[in-house]
């Protein structure tokens, strides 16, 4: 870590008469303690990226360079692929078995007309599990039904649909976790108007409830406590702290109450800065059942970020570009004991101890 302080920054700003709020680029003037981490301070599993962030096998030793330079031992790639393109992807990824793990989706062809199609889907798993998958995911479901999976997605239908229980008992007795994303953070369901604290990203990823048969936030909650609970042989990772970033009491809720369920932090790091104590207090006690993972463009400046917020006690920093917020960020100065855990040693446990 390189300590530095903050000096006061002359820069030419936009008048305030016609300024708009997707403009507002504040600069702290406080004299403060400024962290810039240059590597994790213990070795790091990301359990959440995707293809998507890179494009040819050139990019991959690029973010393979990136991810030695910031203690990035291994990446968990979420293709939320099966068929043809997951085996593309197996093929691209194979010059680097030790840094890459794999991730297939589920495949819904047929499931709203054909009563055995997870008799197919579940074959489709199998092989997947055989070309290298270690898990499910990103399995997504905004409140409209299953739509992540690539090819056929399967609106309509949600995680605790009877439908999807073979699929995901399966899924349990493979040993494969399931990474599933439902809902979105709590401002997109709110009004976009003065009164919304996270207007631009409220505006951009705004959830419309007016829409027939769409579940709302409370109801999405639900779909993933119910799944997770009559599925106690499946493992489930509630990405994005569940999307419950607002009211963390909920996530905690279902982590005392199933220890088949588990959370990653990725992308929900600009959501949970503006709370560093009580952040830290939540990583203190659920400690063994989060998770490290970023979902997000692979940069420098990102990896940097997400250590900066969970290593140290930095305050009143702003990162309009990286999370398009305008409020300033406090970083969790989490102990050793709990960044060991969240960085890797959770992630060891449950994705790569031996089976007996």
């Amino acid at each position: 870590m390189v300590w530095l302080f903050l000096n006061t920054l002359s820069v030419v700003g936009q008048g305030v008469e016609d300024l708009r709020l997707m403009d507002y680029r504040p600069q702290s003037i406080y004299r403060i303690p400024k962290t810039t981490v240059t590597k994790a301070k213990f070795p790091v599993i990301d359990v959440h990226s995707h293809d998507f962030l890179v494009s040819s096998g050139g990019d991959l030793a690029r973010w393979v360079k990136t991810m030695d330079q910031y203690g990035i031992k291994k990446t968990i790639v979420l293709t939320m692929s099966t068929g043809a393109r997951f085996d593309s992807l197996v093929a691209k990824y194979k010059a680097y078995p030790d840094r890459f793990d794999l991730w297939c989706g589920f495949d819904f062809t047929g499931y709203d007309k054909d009563p055995k199609w997870t008799d197919h889907a579940i074959k489709e798993l199998e092989r997947c599990q055989k070309m290298g998958a270690k898990g499910i995911g990103e399995v997504g479901d905004k409140g409209l039904g299953l739509f992540y999976d690539r090819p056929t997605k399967a609106y309509g239908m949600h995680i605790d649909d009877p439908r999807m229980k073979p699929l995901l008992k399966r899924c349990g007795e493979l040993g494969m976790p399931i990474n599933i994303h439902v809902a979105e953070s709590y401002w997109m369901y709110q009004k976009v108007d003065s009164t919304n604290d996270g207007l631009i990203n409220a505006a951009k990823w705004h959830v419309y409830l007016n829409q027939p048969d769409i579940l709302n936030h409370e109801q999405m909650i639900k779909t993933l406590e119910n799944a997770v609970r009559d599925n106690p042989g499946t493992t489930f990772i509630a990405c994005h702290l569940a999307n419950c970033d607002y009211d963390l009491t909920i996530l905690g809720r279902m982590l005392d109450k199933y220890p088949n369920l588990y959370a990653d932090i990725s992308a929900r790091y600009a959501e949970t800065a503006t709370i560093p104590r009580y952040m830290k207090a939540f990583y203190e006690r659920y400690q063994d059942r989060l998770l490290y993972g970023t979902d997000m463009a692979i940069t420098d400046h990102m990896y940097q970020t997400t250590f900066r917020i969970l290593q140290t006690a930095d305050e009143h920093f702003y990162e309009i570009e990286q999370y398009n917020y305008h409020w300033p960020l406090h970083g969790f100065d989490l102990s050793d004991a709990v960044l060991k855990k969240v960085y890797s040693e959770n992630a060891e446990k449950l994705l790569y101890q031996k089976k007996r």
